[in-house]
């Protein structure tokens, strides 16, 4: 089978969309985030480091989602969630909290992670 050149160039553009689209959906969980466990009457602060002491710079109603995941660090390890027992997995998590890099309506900051759970992003 021959293929014509203006053929092999767009088979080659697509292929690698392809993956790139591809690499950019596995990186560090899912594309985006919707708010868990935040009161009614709370909000779940937007703060310009992954500290609960730095300085807030946004927040996220308790019913938010479409929360653009920009990656997450600190948190259990794959390991430790599978062999530490319950007291031992709370222990770790308070001395290692998870903190996520989001984007929320133009505001771009750190979210404490244990009150987020995989949303979408449906316009």
């Amino acid at each position: 089978m021959s293929c014509r050149p203006g053929h092999a160039a767009l088979a080659l553009g697509l292929a690698t969309s392809l993956a790139a689209g591809a690499l950019r959906a596995e990186a560090d969980g899912p594309d985006f985030y919707a708010v868990r466990d935040v009161a009614r009457n709370d909000v779940l602060n937007i703060r310009v480091e992954p500290s609960a002491s730095a300085r807030k710079i946004g927040e996220i109603p308790p019913d938010g989602s479409c929360i653009r995941n920009l990656g997450c660090k600190g948190g259990l390890t794959f390991e430790e969630f599978t062999n530490l027992s319950p007291e031992e997995k709370v222990l770790r998590a308070s001395e290692n909290p998870r903190w996520c890099k989001v984007e929320y309506r133009g505001v771009t900051g750190w979210v404490a992670g244990r009150y987020l759970s995989e949303g979408d992003c449906r316009r």
